[in-house]
């Protein structure tokens, strides 16, 4: 049987490459797996650039994303790491030379999102701004829906937040696809899935208990729930609590940490200051 081959094209704009290590480690499966076998019969992936990881350089490598563009529209998944300067034309971030000009990350996401066939958007960077848009934003980084709004681009964009991501929620976003169809994916109203982003941290978190008994920490790493510490898992939506990380070892509030609230659309400004209680009406 023919294998049906899906290329995709890894961009990375303004950030610091950690949705990227955190995806290379990927258990089950493991990167290597995603990348040269079968995962679903019969398809595969061919990751044809990422920056990091990628041998090539120079203008061999920018032809290849010309060549896609070009040559396999509608054919090939963008995704996107790291929030978009905007600011002088998108002069604060290039992936490299091209017929003698900067290749801006924001020339690179509207060409390619334009003529792809859908942009995961991977990271609270790509997907909502994140650090590098937190105030006063001097670069003017954006998120890669809200350029598309402003561009009028129409490409389905799939937002998959967190710094950084979970492994698990890229590889089963991508698994899903390969699956059922890009259509299959329910999405929330920021465009996140519902499968990974669909229940509260707080109603599974490990010390929910101690939040209905009223026990409360005076102190990060204290015992009791952390919502006095500043705690964002109230109005967080994410599996952190069941899923867990480093291949469910622990997570941020079995750590000690409060939650950071580092999947929503307003991260940092709007959870900070990180480390103080939140208005009890969010509770309600």
């Amino acid at each position: 049987m023919a294998v049906k081959i899906l290329p995709v094209v890894w961009l990375q704009g303004a950030g610091c490459t950690g949705c990227s290590v955190s995806v290379l480690n990927a258990v089950s499966p493991k990167i290597q797996n995603l990348l040269l076998d079968e995962i679903v019969p019969g398809q595969q992936l061919s990751l044809l650039f990422h920056a990091t990881i990628m041998a090539g350089q120079a203008e061999p490598v920018i032809k290849v994303l010309k060549d896609t563009e070009t040559n396999r529209k509608g054919g090939y998944v963008l995704v996107v790491e790291g929030s978009v300067p905007t600011a002088e034309n998108g002069a604060y971030c290039s992936i490299g030379i091209h017929n003698g000009k900067h290749q801006t990350i924001l020339q690179s996401v509207q060409d390619m999102g334009r003529n792809a066939l859908a942009v995961l958007a991977v990271g609270t960077c790509a997907t909502y701004g994140g650090i590098p848009a937190a105030r006063p934003n001097p670069t003017g980084c954006k998120g890669v829906q809200e350029l598309f709004d402003e561009k009028d681009i129409t490409t389905p964009v799939i937002n998959i937040p967190g710094c950084p991501v979970h492994p698990d929620w890229f590889v089963g976003t991508v698994a899903q696809i390969l699956i059922s169809g890009l259509e299959s994916v329910e999405v929330d109203h920021i465009g996140r899935p519902r499968l990974f982003y669909g229940k509260l941290v707080h109603e599974n978190c490990q010390r929910r208990a101690d939040f209905d008994k009223g026990k409360f920490a005076e102190k990060p790493g204290g015992e009791g729930c952390l919502y006095r510490v500043g705690c964002k898992g109230h109005y967080t939506y994410a599996d952190c609590p069941i899923r867990q990380w480093n291949n469910g070892v622990s997570w941020c509030v079995k750590a000690g940490s409060p939650c950071l609230g580092c999947v929503e659309a307003d991260f940092p400004d709007g959870t900070s200051p990180l480390y103080e209680k939140v208005l009890f009406e969010v509770l309600k």
